[in-house]
């Protein structure tokens, strides 16, 4: 019997984790994005890479979003969030740490 109860939670975990990827979020904007502003950067800081600003696409129109800190990964660099033109439109490519 526990092994059964096991199972069906193990294939329930699978299903939601699968699930989950399903609902990210793409953004699609039918314009260039504007240039980026110029922001200061803060000094560095032990331990965190800065994330610059960047333009989001929001209720029709962009709207800048100040740079900010991002925690450190240990063996990763951070890959800044970048607009891609696809086609007439452009598309998102949100920030990630890379190897």
């Amino acid at each position: 019997m526990n092994t059964q109860i096991f199972l069906r939670l193990l294939a329930a975990g699978v299903l939601a984790l699968s699930a989950s990827a399903a609902f990210a979020q793409v953004i699609v904007a039918p314009m260039a994005p504007p240039p980026p502003r110029a922001e200061v950067v803060p000094p560095p800081r032990a331990g965190y890479a800065w994330d610059p600003g960047y333009w989001h696409w929001a209720h029709g129109r962009y709207v800048w979003v100040p740079g900010r800190w991002q925690g450190v990964r240990v063996g990763y660099r951070w890959v800044p969030g970048h607009w891609v033109a696809r086609g007439p439109n452009w598309r998102w490519a949100p920030g990630h740490w890379a190897l």
